[in-house]
């Protein structure tokens, strides 16, 4: 389901871990565009997520197969599926977004490749704390 919100392609995405014990649904407008960060934990779990309000987001099941990891600030709740490991998203908050879910574009179930290839990223230096300017290498991310 898509809807035009003043020139925005809103779509309704349904997602999932590995083993499909958590499944969700997220109103996503990919033009909006995506992100990449460099910091410890996305360049290792390689986290690629659209950011929504959490009005868009909607856990349809597995909230009981869910588990939660938090470092340093412990502000963002970085969720894992404790059955197949999968990081299908996070819930955090943000001087830029407020209150956010970060969906990972690749548990997205029903996203075409047309629309990953055509999504804009955001490249963030969170290993250095520069919020602001990306990091000066990207192409690894």
């Amino acid at each position: 389901m898509a809807s035009q919100v003043s020139g925005a392609k809103v779509k309704t995405y349904h997602g999932s871990c590995h083993c499909g014990a958590v499944r969700f649904e997220a109103d996503i407008d990919l033009s909006q565009g995506t992100i990449r960060c460099n910091c410890s934990i996305c360049s290792k779990a390689r986290f690629w997520p659209a950011i929504v309000k959490p009005s868009s987001f909607r856990l349809m099941s597995g909230e009981g197969d869910l588990t939660k990891y938090q470092f340093l600030t412990k502000t963002d709740q970085h969720l894992f599926c404790k059955h197949c490991g999968v990081r299908s998203f996070g819930i955090g908050r943000s001087p830029r977004w407020g209150e956010f879910y970060a969906v990972n574009l690749t548990c997205l179930d029903d996203v075409t490749p047309e629309e990953l290839v055509n999504a804009p990223i955001t490249y963030l230096d969170g290993k250095n704390d520069n919020w602001e300017t990306p990091p000066e290498e990207v192409r690894y991310l």
